[in-house]
């Protein structure tokens, strides 16, 4: 923040009305004001401050006085300060862009961001042309729980300017934030929804989990609905699993009964190159782009995707081999879909939010519908089709719209469509699952914008250390968060992310070690709290990690059921069966395996209470079948065979 500071100082050149005081003050004032400019370029901030502050005695009512004034004390780190002067300013003009702009900068770093937005929106409006309110106030809205807010006030600023790398990161987590509270929901209102199974699937790929995503998709082929190209889906899981014959299967009855999925084409594609019919290959990608040039080149990196670097280095040269086969524009598209063609990703915005028109409708459209697009694979003629009546659109032409221009690789306006198709259906999952779709693909472009712009920054080490974590690569992690310390020593991010990481490669010293650092600094931090009591307990130090727990009831509101279920194993291993209950219960919905429930099977039946008991081992079945319906490998379940013979127990332990 304090480049950015340095670049919005004011360098103020009083001109005083006609008649002004006496000649004494006013050369006094403009002296003072002559030595602030001197002190201010020398960067000695106090002292071009002390000389604001003088010349406020002679001149209290000049509001460009006043905002200088906070500009030295912001400078200077003098934040309260700083505030004060700023208010005095934007009492006596309430115009003036510096005070609103710092003003809501300030309430904003204080955690207020509601009070922090009435200023930046006005800030935004006097000064159309800085980035900066557009970027505090994108900051304000995510503060606020307002992500699809931010990403509008985001996406301004990146606009305004495409190097600001800070906004392209925030735009990034606001669409991770949006996709984190959509999945929220969607796992409350339909986790066993086809749409949750299959953005399941795609996480279990994600980790190269391919033989458990094959399972998932194969659950979902007769479910209705569904989301669309789940054979094509599983083609893909096979073919990563080696299994050449059944994802030519699966590709094959894609196209038999949806062939406007272009994922088959490509799948077939794949396997002809694997398989050295290279003028197969081509014919199908030639078909593909003819198509829809937008699917493709949203698409078409899936052909190298988890290929050794010897077959993507294969696959390149036969692109450049049969350059005489291949049309030029569909082959820069390879290149640029390979990032072979010196344009990294991510270095533009999404085609809606970079304002780009689209390419004109073909004048044979005739009265095609933007169904018959849709059949005909033809994805951004059926989204093209569908935008005019965007605003008042159905429930079905919103859902058509969202897919279409998700496949079309607008994924703005597939948020959008979802967003709208949310507004009128409020409990749709097919909304959900729209938005998770299409915000994860613009939150992945605006990251990776942001990584090509500060490749070597302790912030973009701490990104990938947490999605090498999210992929369970713990010594990847482990790595990048070292690296990110190396940069920034003691960054709390980073030290979060690291004592994460040791706790979850079961280095338990590591993990309390570098948790207890960090809360030095941050003592009154939950997640570092919940990360320290999740370590005593890994070396059975109960009473020790109940205070940190408790702390930990502070996260965020999805960690805390969590947190309960720990207290509630605290609580039953200190002899507070009755509170263990209530905790444990309160923690039920964080139960993905059933150990949970069979904890609360055992409280029970130590109370002698045999109807909650089974009540709860039931519940743990529930959730076992519901794992293996899921796809999900099974590790160390509870054996049940002791609990359910067991002669209820009266007594306490």
């Amino acid at each position: 923040m304090i480049n950015c500071l340095k670049l919005l100082l004011l360098v103020l050149l009083v001109k005083l009305a006609p008649g002004f005081g006496r000649q004494q003050p006013a050369s006094r004032l403009e002296s003072l004001v002559a030595a602030a400019q001197q002190a201010q370029a020398a960067k000695d901030y106090a002292a071009a401050a002390n000389a604001y502050r003088q010349a406020i005695r002679i001149q209290p009512t000049m509001p460009e006085l006043w905002a200088n004034l906070g500009l030295m004390q912001q400078e200077a780190a003098d934040i309260s300060q700083a505030i004060l002067s700023f208010q005095q300013a934007n009492r006596l003009n309430p115009s003036l862009y510096v005070p609103n702009l710092f003003l809501g900068i300030d309430y904003l770093r204080a955690g207020k961001a509601t009070e922090a937005t009435p200023f930046l929106l006005k800030a935004e409006k006097i000064n159309k042309t800085d980035p900066q309110p557009s970027l505090a106030l994108g900051r304000a809205y995510i503060s606020s729980g307002r992500f699809s807010a931010a990403a509008q006030e985001l996406v301004r600023a990146a606009n305004l300017d495409p190097r600001l790398s800070s906004a392209w990161f925030a735009l990034g987590i606001a669409r991770l934030d949006q996709v984190e509270e959509d999945a929220r929901r969607m796992s409350a209102e339909g986790q066993d929804s086809p749409y949750a199974k299959a953005l399941f699937a795609e996480s279990l790929e994600k980790q190269a989990r391919f033989r458990e995503a094959a399972t998932l998709y194969r659950s979902l082929l007769d479910s209705r609905p569904q989301p669309p190209c789940l054979h094509s889906e599983l083609g893909f899981s096979l073919l990563r699993e080696h299994d050449l014959p059944g994802a030519a299967s699966e590709f094959a009855a894609e196209r038999a009964a949806h062939p406007e999925c272009g994922l088959a084409l490509l799948g077939q594609a794949r396997m002809a190159m694997a398989g050295g019919d290279n003028e197969l290959a081509i014919k199908l990608l030639e078909e593909l782009w003819d198509r829809d040039h937008g699917f493709f080149e949203s698409n078409a990196a899936i052909l190298l995707e988890g290929e050794s670097s010897e077959r993507v280095s294969a696959i390149a040269s036969l692109i450049s081999a049969e350059s005489t086969l291949i049309p030029m524009d569909l082959r820069n598209a390879l290149l640029a879909a390979f990032n072979l063609s010196g344009q990294e990703p991510g270095d533009n915005i999404d085609q809606r939010e970079s304002g780009a028109p689209p390419a004109p409708e073909p004048a044979s459209a005739g009265r095609r519908t933007a169904e018959d697009y849709y059949a005909a694979g033809q994805f951004q003629q059926c989204a093209r089709r569908l935008e005019p009546g965007f605003a008042a659109g159905s429930a079905d032409k919103l859902r058509l719209l969202a897919a279409c221009s998700f496949f079309a690789g607008d994924n703005e306006r597939a948020s959008g469509a979802a967003t709208a198709l949310a507004a009128l259906q409020p409990h749709s999952l097919e909304a959900l699952y729209w938005s998770i779709q299409a915000n994860e693909r613009l939150a992945f472009k605006s990251l990776a914008r942001f990584q090509q712009l500060e490749p070597e920054s302790a912030r973009n080490h701490i990104l990938l250390g947490d999605i090498y974590h999210q992929l369970e690569r713990f010594d990847d992690a482990q790595a990048e968060y070292l690296k990110a310390l190396g940069i920034a020593p003691g960054d709390p991010a980073a030290m979060l992310g690291l004592a994460s990481v040791y706790l979850a490669n079961n280095n338990i010293e590591k993990a309390l070690e570098t948790a207890r650092l960090a809360l030095e600094h941050s003592p009154e931090d939950p997640e570092l709290n919940l990360v320290m009591a999740e370590a005593m307990l890994g070396k059975n130090e109960f009473a020790e990690a109940e205070p940190f727990l408790m702390k930990g009831l502070k996260a965020k509101p999805q960690m805390v059921p969590h947190v309960h279920a720990l207290i509630g194993k605290v609580y039953a291993e200190t002899g507070r069966t009755q509170d263990a209950i209530d905790q444990l219960k309160m923690g039920a919905s964080s139960d993905v395996n059933g150990s949970l429930h069979y904890q609360l099977a055992r409280l029970y039946r130590t109370l002698g209470d045999d109807k909650d008991a089974s009540a709860a081992l039931e519940e743990m079945k529930t959730i076992k079948q519901r794992r293996r319906d899921r796809g999900v490998k099974t590790v160390e379940d509870p054996d049940l065979s002791a609990l359910e013979a067991a002669p209820s127990e009266a007594s306490t332990p």
